[in-house]
């Protein structure tokens, strides 16, 4: 069920998407800015994450800064869909689990601290469910976002995506899986960051705001789950592009407002596309009228396509590229 969310909380999910105060006292920052108290703002942050409307405040990583990901995806019988969808949901590294309008109906996200986990957790899958997966990496980004203002019907913000520069480092990984989860909501959350790595908050903050500048975070704030917030209308169109027109019709598509995610991937056995476009709005109307814009703007009609549009959501958590080898970790600083 959708509540509706007051000027307050709008603002406070909304403003601080991007720009989030990388400062000993965010929320006091914030509070500052929004004219409220302090206790407010931690208050109504714990509020929408306890309703589901706030998944976290933290990192989203740019692809290829570290770990592993995959979409995945499985033609399922309908009659087993739930039961499938549910033996998906248990495997820890399955961090976005949803039924599509397709004859291959499940389609999910596999993370893992490198490929060979992934690789691992998918033959898990394939073994409990006794049926194969579709294995999707992604060959190129060109638009990744899925911040955008929630007082609009879509997002209307455009722009390519870029891989991150260089992956995360080594001795960096134990903050990145902390930025993964997101920041405890305390006053001064970072200091409990840098407890749990023996550091000094100066370091904690200054590492986030370099990862910010090369590139390695696309960004760092709040991070809202679209549905819980009337966006619950989404379709992924999948388009079978020749490859040499591939990269021009992706960076075209980066450029079309509403469209949120827009990369290449591998095709599979059975499964010839390769050109992926998702676009989120608060109705399918609105939604294919976006998608049709999209398609005529990036030169894509005449080429094969099938749309999918979201049907049942069994599972959405935080991704887990850095987090699943910093468990303990990550338990310490929440405490």
């Amino acid at each position: 069920m959708q509540h509706p969310h007051s000027p307050t909380e709008l603002a406070l999910l909304n403003h601080w998407q991007r720009g989030f105060p990388l400062v000993d006292a965010p929320f006091a920052t914030i509070a500052a800015q929004e004219g409220m108290p302090p206790a407010q703002v931690l208050a109504t942050y714990a509020q929408l994450q306890q309703r589901g409307s706030l998944s976290r405040i933290g990192a989203v990583f740019a692809p290829g800064a570290g770990g592993a990901s995959l979409l995945a995806a499985m033609a399922v019988p309908p009659q087993q869909l739930e039961a499938v969808a549910a033996i998906v949901s248990r495997f820890a590294g399955v961090n976005h689990n949803y039924e599509r309008e397709h004859r291959v109906n499940l389609w999910f996200v596999a993370t893992g601290s490198d490929a060979d986990q992934v690789e691992q957790l998918l033959q898990s899958i394939e073994a409990a469910t006794a049926l194969p997966v579709l294995r999707l990496p992604m060959l190129r980004p060109y638009r990744i976002d899925t911040g955008f203002d929630l007082r609009q019907a879509q997002s209307t913000t455009s722009g390519a995506t870029h891989w991150a520069p260089a992956p995360i480092a080594a001795h960096d990984k134990p903050l990145a899986a902390l930025a993964e989860q997101g920041l405890p909501l305390v006053d001064a959350p970072f200091a409990m960051w840098a407890k749990a790595l023996h550091t000094d908050v100066d370091a904690v903050l200054q590492r986030l705001q370099a990862w910010l500048d090369a590139g390695l975070m696309s960004r760092f704030g709040v991070v809202v789950r679209h549905h819980e917030l009337g966006f619950s209308a989404n379709a992924m169109t999948v388009f079978d592009v020749p490859a040499a027109q591939v990269d021009a019709c992706g960076l075209a598509l980066a450029q079309v407002p509403g469209v949120t995610l827009a990369y290449q991937r591998s095709r599979a056995p059975g499964w010839d596309f390769n050109l992926y476009c998702m676009v989120h709005g608060r109705d399918r109307a609105a939604v294919l009228h976006t998608v049709e814009h999209a398609i005529a703007h990036a030169g894509l009609s005449g080429l094969p396509r099938a749309t999918l549009f979201s049907l049942r959501r069994f599972k959405q958590t935080g991704g887990q590229r850095f987090s699943a080898s910093n468990t303990k970790l990550i338990a310490v600083a929440a405490d």
